[in-house]
């Protein structure tokens, strides 16, 4: 089965019109039916938003998580933690309400642009595996050299080994700090695909402050959608379910270019949320 969705559910107008009274999330779970969180990385949530996001989702509903930046080093020590074991508990504990609805699709484990292929960065992902054991989670890299020529090999077998959902990534060929489509699956259960746009001349951070507005500012064509159709049929044979992500949030273009996507593969979700229709539909 083949999901589709959306990075964060609060930056899409064309989502929500007129007067609701109901939350931007139930309103997003009547289009898709998955969602990566988002605010988790900036801040390991209370439990209370997360029973709350499980409240106002059906029941089929999935949830995306990506890892707190202290996990995935993003940031320098663990603040507002003390030790990272201290993190590390907070953050599986954040979980428990999407655990135990049945609504947690992985943990995206998404490394920075600086976490290039070498010895101690190998040994800090395993650290995250073992502590974060027992949940599904997906691991995507954002440094050129764990797919450079013999690490590719190298490193999906290390994935495989560890049984690592692949986060597969369309973006920018920006440099060292960009990864290529890897169309492989890790896992033969789950595939992520990330789409973050092609805005190859906003990816890297020129240092003036602007690199946040504009770094996933991109609309898909039809031409690119329905290549990743195809791809998405190749994948479909490696892996039972792909859960696909837009992220092309910058200039409104995610929610639109998903519909599209959802569109060419003839897909119609039977467990959305009930949908107000609008006067004229």
């Amino acid at each position: 089965m083949i999901y589709i969705g959306l990075a964060g559910w609060g930056d899409h107008d064309d989502l929500y019109t007129g007067t609701d009274r109901q939350s931007k999330l139930e309103l997003y779970a009547g289009h898709f039916p998955i969602v990566e969180i988002d605010a988790s990385y900036y801040a390991v949530q209370p439990i209370r938003n997360m029973n709350k996001w499980v409240r106002e989702t059906p029941p089929t509903f999935q949830f995306i998580v990506k890892a707190f930046q202290g996990i995935t080093g993003h940031q320098q020590g663990f603040a507002p933690f003390e030790t990272k074991e201290e993190m590390i508990v907070a953050f599986r504990q954040s979980l428990e309400p999407l655990l135990a609805s049945n609504k947690l699709a992985m943990v995206l484990c998404q490394f920075p642009p600086w976490f290039d292929c070498k010895k101690e960065h190998v040994q800090w992902i395993r650290y995250v595996k073992e502590q974060l054991k027992g949940l599904p989670l997906a691991l995507e890299f954002r440094h050129r050299s764990w797919f450079e020529g013999e690490m590719r090999s190298k490193t999906l077998y290390f994935m495989r080994e560890e049984k690592w959902i692949h986060s597969i990534c369309d973006e920018p060929q920006a440099g060292m700090r960009s990864v290529p489509t890897v169309l492989e699956a890790t896992n033969p259960l789950k595939t992520l695909i990330r789409f973050h746009g092609r805005n190859v001349h906003g990816w890297n951070d020129p240092g003036d402050g602007t690199w946040r507005d504009v770094r996933y500012l991109y609309k898909y064509n039809e031409t690119e959608l329905k290549e990743w159709k195809r791809n998405l049929e190749q994948l479909t044979s490696q892996s039972k379910d792909i859960f696909v992500v837009f992220n092309n949030n910058s200039g409104g273009d995610a929610a639109s270019n998903a519909k599209q996507l959802i569109d060419f593969l003839e897909i119609e979700y039977q467990d959305l949320a009930p949908r107000q229709l609008d006067l004229f539909s």
